[in-house]
């Protein structure tokens, strides 16, 4: 199950034919108490960079980007109704979507977990 991160602290992981997409650690503890979630809406086709969700905490909403291009399978109405979910469980259960993989380079372009630690310690 490989993971891989964005620069805009999202991750992805590929999950059979499809990725599961999500925001880090570093983002919701960044947020704060997340209180409202918009996801993208199934069949969205989806470019690489593209704001296509958004989250909002107690201090601000941010935009989450999609990861790499593809088309949005499901949503993870679960973190709609508790959106506080995201803050007790951002790379577990607290999933936002899930996608098709377009292009499998942009996948393997995004930075792997060592990576992505090197680089939030930078921040």
């Amino acid at each position: 199950m490989t993971k891989k991160f964005t620069k805009d602290h999202e991750w992805v992981r590929v999950q059979g034919d499809h990725v599961v997409v999500g925001i880090t650690d570093y983002a919701q503890s960044s947020l704060g108490d997340i209180v409202f979630v918009e996801l993208p809406v199934s069949d969205r086709v989806l470019a690489a960079g593209e704001a296509c969700a958004v989250v909002e905490s107690v201090k601000a909403a941010s935009d989450i980007y999609a990861p790499i291009s593809g088309k949005v399978i499901e949503n993870n109405d679960t973190i709609i109704d508790n959106p506080a979910l995201v803050n007790a469980s951002p790379e577990g259960d607290a999933w936002f979507f899930t996608m098709t993989m377009a292009n499998p380079a942009e996948f393997d372009a995004l930075m792997d977990e060592a990576a992505y630690k090197a680089y939030v310690e930078t921040l």
